[in-house]
């Protein structure tokens, strides 16, 4: 994109002060690592967030030019464009840059498949072309408009996602977009919740196809199919199951695949090879290298958008960690090799890349363009002969490649534990929580982000630096060795030990952890402890109800002596309680007890005090349902990963426990399967062996058919008892599942969760989360 400011102030009814600078790319997130020197800036204001409070730090860092929604105070050298709303702004700069578009523009929306067939559209065309698509899952309000800035002005076809979740936001989508084409994908739950019916969220999705001259769809979504047909019946209708419903078994993918198919058969492109789309990878998938090494694998996504995406988190992942960005030849790109590669190795050097290894001809052609130390391989297999000569320790590795390098086999190598068995955390869906919990609050309202027992299971450090990066303000861990370790992992943000006890102090003092203290001999001991400190952060508990820990009533005169006693060596920063029942609707009489009990006790103890403090009494349940214990600060347990005292659409479990089949037999009727010959079979059946037992944290009371497990989509009990390492499950009515093939124990879906297992097993979520062991690696995905 190329917009002087005075355009962009015209276009959008805003005013400039400053001088007339030419911008080529938008910044977002102050947290962007990569700033080219004509990036302008553009400051939104949410609920949450305003970043109008950043703009002095992006002066710091070479910004000059900025759009922001109020009138602010500009650098010697800067320039601002003021509008009334800096969203509208960028979308309306999009629709202005798509209409100066001369190629075909393809819109893609759905329910589910959105990404998984923009890239295989992708991968399916040759580089001749010339073909964008907007970068991973960019199809939100502010993603579209983003894509749309991206675009090339070479390319002559682009692809744009859309994606909505509740009425009006299409026809903002279709304004910037206006698709020549319209790709409908499959038609599923995802995103029900703000649409009364289907046929509702329907007729929301075709509005992008207002203006559309062709759509493809699918014939087999009948609802969608009917709504199509009957609503644009004098447009070019292209019913993908016609031109290629044999290309795959699996119904789901074969639908996803002849969307594709059709797409290339419209634009004159060769069909797909089926075999080649099957691995494409849509995200970022982060994993425990050897030697310290964290892995970012981004393989089979390789452009120059996604490679600046990946860059900024690279740089948000690695903390201290030296950088090490791995990249093949980008075969798509729309430049000349000489011009993309020199932009490549501007984004390398913007980064604070410490070590650059490309992989390829093309790329190894342009080694002089690379300021930063390099390394260059003309093909994969050379780089996996030399590997052991590449220093991983203690660094993050990107790893980025096209299809053909297959560049996953270096992160295969580079991965330090090698159980088939993973559990997957969606750090995008976090977020998603997060954000939903920060909706219910007050701007003001502090969160603390409790991660405790690894995470709830979700992992120790990837996950708290992703809490950092959201703006959490404290992390809470149950004993001082959690802490530690999130120290020793370059976590730098305030962090509360919970559970803490005298034999720990000295460790809490060390790595500078923050006490919670729950009665006066605790807080005499840590005194005791942090002599020759000044000022030390602590957390006093009191008990209102729960009678677990925290101070009484009666300690409250003897406490205030001993806070004016300490005074040089403590300062007491948050008073808080726990809600018991908070979760529990029939005990809201004994829930406002606690809040009332909590305000008696804190209030004469913040008023004793010659400072402000915090006070915090709501965990996730309480967020939801009582307003009056926000205080000042809320702690985000249980829903942050997804799940609440009660189902809630709005929120998204993040964490899927997945392995593959090792083995399958074909038994006969009356044969048994397992110790004890639990599992008698009464029929003919196919039994998969898979690499998952009760030393992994599946529970022994899940076998013998009392839990079912997904393959291909489709429910597989258990066969006979659980064993230590591993389990058998019954694929007698699932076609075509081969060894090698994945089964998922717990999901986000419906009936496989872990509420769901956790309701089948008598207990909480927080039991199988928590179960799950730490010798299953975790894999952090960012969608």
């Amino acid at each position: 994109m190329q917009f002087t400011l005075s355009q962009i102030a015209q276009l959008c009814s805003g005013r400039l002060y400053g001088a007339d600078l030419t911008v080529g790319s938008v910044i977002t997130d102050s947290r962007t690592i990569s700033i080219a020197q004509d990036s302008v800036f553009v400051a939104m204001q949410g609920v949450n967030h305003d970043a109008h409070n950043y703009i002095g730090d992006m002066v710091e860092r070479g910004v000059k030019a900025f759009i922001t929604e109020r009138e602010v105070e500009i650098a010697e050298g800067c320039s601002v464009v003021v509008v009334a709303n800096a969203l509208a702004a960028l979308q309306t700069m999009a629709a202005y840059r798509r209409s100066q578009f001369k190629g075909e523009v393809v819109g893609i929306t759905g329910s589910n498949g959105k990404t998984m067939v923009k890239e295989w559209i992708a991968a399916s065309v040759p580089s001749s072309a010339a073909l964008y698509r907007s970068p991973r899952s960019y199809n939100s309000q502010l993603g579209v408009a983003l894509s749309l800035l991206m675009m090339s002005d070479d390319a002559k076809i682009a692809v744009i996602e859309a994606g909505i979740s509740e009425r009006g936001e299409m026809q903002t989508l279709e304004r910037m977009i206006a698709p020549d084409t319209v790709i409908f994908t499959s038609l599923g739950d995802a995103h029900q919740a703000n649409f009364e019916s289907v046929e509702q969220k329907i007729a929301e999705k075709l509005t992008l196809a207002n203006g559309a001259k062709r759509i493809i769809y699918n014939s087999e979504c009948q609802p969608l199919a009917e709504a199509v047909e009957r609503r644009f019946g004098d447009r070019e209708l292209i019913d993908a199951h016609q031109v290629a419903a044999d290309k795959c078994q699996d119904k789901i993918s074969q639908s996803n695949i002849a969307l594709v198919a059709s797409f290339c058969s419209l634009y004159g492109f060769a069909l797909p090879d089926v075999e080649a789309l099957q691995p494409v990878a849509m995200r970022l998938e982060v994993k425990t290298g050897i030697k310290g090494a964290l892995i970012v694998d981004d393989s089979y996504s390789c452009d120059i958008d996604s490679l600046t995406i990946a860059l900024d988190y690279l740089s948000s992942v690695a903390n201290s960690r030296r950088k090490i960005v791995v990249l093949s030849d980008i075969l798509q790109s729309g430049l000349a090799d000489s011009e993309l590669y020199t932009l490549v190795a501007e984004k390398i050097a913007q980064s604070g890349v410490d070590m650059f290894v490309g992989v390829g001809e093309y790329i190894s052609a342009y080694s002089d363009c690379f300021t930063v130390p390099h390394t260059m391989f003309a093909t994969t297999e050379e780089l996996l002969d030399n590997i052991d000569k590449l220093d991983v320790t203690d660094s993050a590795v990107l790893i980025k490649g096209n299809r053909n390098s297959r560049t996953e086999r270096i992160s295969h190598r580079l991965e330090l534990k090698s159980h088939t068995t993973v559990l997957e955390v969606n750090l995008r869906a976090m977020e998603r929580n997060i954000n939903y919990f920060r909706a219910q609050l007050s701007p003001n309202t502090k969160l603390v982000a409790m991660v405790k027992a690894s995470s709830y299971g979700a992992g120790d450090t990837e996950v708290a630096q992703m809490l950092c990066k959201q703006g959490i303000d404290y992390l809470a861990v149950a004993f001082a060795d959690e802490g530690a370790e999130l120290r020793k992992g370059g976590v730098t943000m305030p962090i509360v030990v919970l559970n803490a006890d005298d034999q720990s102090f000295d460790t809490m003092v060390a790595y500078h952890l923050e006490p919670e203290i729950y009665s006066l001999r605790s807080l005499d001991a840590f005194v005791a402890a942090a002599q020759g400190e000044s000022g030390y952060p602590i957390h006093l508990k009191f008990d209102t109800g729960m009678h677990r820990l925290g101070f009484g009533a009666e300690d409250i005169s003897q406490l205030l002596e001993r806070l004016d006693r300490y005074s040089d060596t403590v300062r007491v920063v948050s008073l808080f309680t726990h809600l018991c029942v908070a979760d529990d609707p029939a005990q809201d009489d004994f829930t406002h007890s606690q809040i009332e009990l909590f305000n008696s006790f804190t209030g004469s103890v913040a008023d004793h005090l010659a400072y402000p403090v915090l006070r915090h009494a709501a965990a996730s349940a309480a967020i939801l349902r009582f307003k009056d214990a926000h205080f000042d600060m809320c702690r985000l347990g249980l829903g942050m990963y997804g799940y609440g005292y009660e189902h809630n659409d709005n929120l998204e479990p993040v964490s899927t426990l997945r392995t593959r089949i090792v083995q399958i037999r074909t038994l006969q009727a009356g044969e048994s399967v397992g110790y004890g010959r639990a599992g008698v079979l009464n029929r003919t059946s196919r039994i998969a062996t898979i690499p998952i037992g009760y030393a992994d944290g599946l529970d022994r009371h899940l076998g013998c058919g009392r839990w079912s497990m997904l393959v291909a989509g489709k429910a597989a009990p258990t066969v006979g008892r659980i064993c230590m390492d591993s389990c058998m499950i019954d694929i007698t009515d699932i076609a075509d599942v081969c060894e090698g093939d994945e089964v998922t124990i717990f999901s986000p879906v419906a009936g496989n969760s872990a509420e769901d297992m956790a309701a089948l097993l008598d207990t909480i979520p927080y039991e199988v989360l928590t179960s799950v062991s730490k010798r299953v690696k975790r894999i952090y995905i960012y969608e």
